[in-house]
């Protein structure tokens, strides 16, 4: 390892990091382990690329010096970024698992008990073929998890940097929110909360700001795509910040009028689900358990909605596609896991179909602390009211320019 001080976290966080790795690795009787998934790369040595789509792995053996594969091009982000001083780059015009095996004789590990991460995006099931088929004398195994082992509680050092991502998605959310009017598109609000995200500081998240706007806030994993704002309507917020590639995320939602008795229940009920989980949440309590208190309060609404997915999930590192840790811990029903101090958690309660055709939301980012749990946030939950846009006699006209036609030669 190359000790160094211009590093995300202090030096001593990434020999934390590997040792604790490492201690896993001998409890799982492994030799080496392959760690190809970009957050699990980033959480052990700082290194990130937006290149992660080609191949790159770090090989950690048991004791022996760790060592990366990479595409030539971002070979100069592990020298820049990272403790790691052994490279084995690759050629675009060369074969990236060809050069992970011919590494692995290199170091004498082809013939020890090898973890690979059989669930990670970009370690696909052919490069996976290969790798069994060329390395004969030694024996691959299934180690998915044993990075997430140690993400999923954050240290301190972490929690402050997600302090830092939280600055820059209350930022952004305040300035979303003061875009919302009548007349604008949601392109505007976006541009809005994009700009004022990057100025605080904030990096390109994992997934841009979610931004919906009346009948389009139903439709799933929507954003914005040129729609006029009309009088009257409500606008569907999501927002998650990022810095040093932790995220923090939270939903709210602008009302282009007064509340309607409906609106004003669905309000009360994700905010009471929030307050009754979050006074709940402490170590020891199950993931099922905190699902259960958002779920009971959410579906006794009364106004038609539901609550159609999990109630929270972990967040911290990510890139691209998503900004969530779900796939190592959801609040989920039925499940027995419980909470540890330094888990992070986006909590939910959001309601889909509000009188049948508005979907809503309030969320926070909240960390486990030794007695209870504490929120990123200080924004009020409340929903914005924005009476002096409500519905005239006539909607606004759509701006967008007609596609032009053709010209007739």
């Amino acid at each position: 390892m190359r000790q160094r001080d211009d590093m995300t976290f202090p030096f001593s966080e990434y020999e934390r990091r590997l040792a604790e790795l490492r201690g896993r690795m001998a409890d799982r009787l492994l030799d080496a382990v392959v760690i190809s998934d970009p957050e699990n790369l980033m959480y052990l040595t700082d290194y990130q690329t937006t290149g992660y789509s080609f191949f790159q792995a770090l090989v950690v053996p048991l004791s022996d010096e760790p060592f990366m594969i990479t595409r030539a091009m971002e070979e100069s982000n592990v020298h820049a970024r990272t403790w790691v001083e052994l490279t084995r780059p690759y050629p675009d015009t060369g074969d990236a698992i060809q050069g992970l095996v011919h590494a692995l004789r290199e170091f004498g590990l082809h013939t020890k008990d090898i973890g690979y991460e059989r669930n990670s995006y970009y370690f696909p099931a052919y490069h996976q073929d290969y790798v069994h088929t060329a390395l004969t004398d030694g024996r691959l195994v299934d180690c998915f998890g044993i990075v997430e082992e140690g993400r999923i509680c954050k240290s301190e050092h972490e929690i402050e940097v997600m302090r830092r991502a939280a600055r820059a998605t209350e930022v952004g959310m305040r300035a979303g929110i003061e875009a919302c009017a009548a007349g604008v598109t949601e392109n505007d609000v976006a541009a809005e909360i994009s700009a004022a995200m990057f100025r605080a500081g904030g990096e390109f998240p994992a997934v841009m700001p979610y931004v919906t706007s009346g009948p389009r806030t139903m439709i799933g994993h929507a954003t914005w795509e040129g729609r006029v704002v009309q009088p009257g309507e409500h606008v569907f917020l999501e927002v998650g910040g990022c810095f040093r590639r932790y995220h923090t995320a939270m939903m709210r939602t602008v009302v282009l009028d007064e509340l309607s008795p409906s609106m004003a229940v669905a309000q009360e009920r994700m905010k009471l689900a929030l307050r009754e989980v979050e006074a709940a949440i402490r170590p020891g309590l199950t993931v099922s358990d905190a699902d259960n208190i958002v779920r009971s309060i959410i579906t006794d609404n009364g106004v038609g909605a539901r609550l159609i997915t999990r109630s929270g999930y972990s967040i911290g590192i990510a890139f691209p596609p998503s900004w969530d840790e779900g796939y190592i811990a959801s609040l989920n029903q039925g499940n027995p896991a419980i909470l540890r101090e330094g888990m992070t958690f986006h909590i939910i309660p959001w309601m889909w179909g509000v009188d049948g055709d508005k979907t809503v939301g309030i969320s926070d980012t909240v960390h486990v602390t030794a007695r209870g749990c504490e929120s990123f946030f200080t924004l009020d939950q409340d929903f914005t009211c924005k009476p002096e846009h409500a519905a005239s006699s006539a909607p606004v006209p759509d701006p967008t320019p007609l596609r032009p036609e053709p010209e007739v030669a």
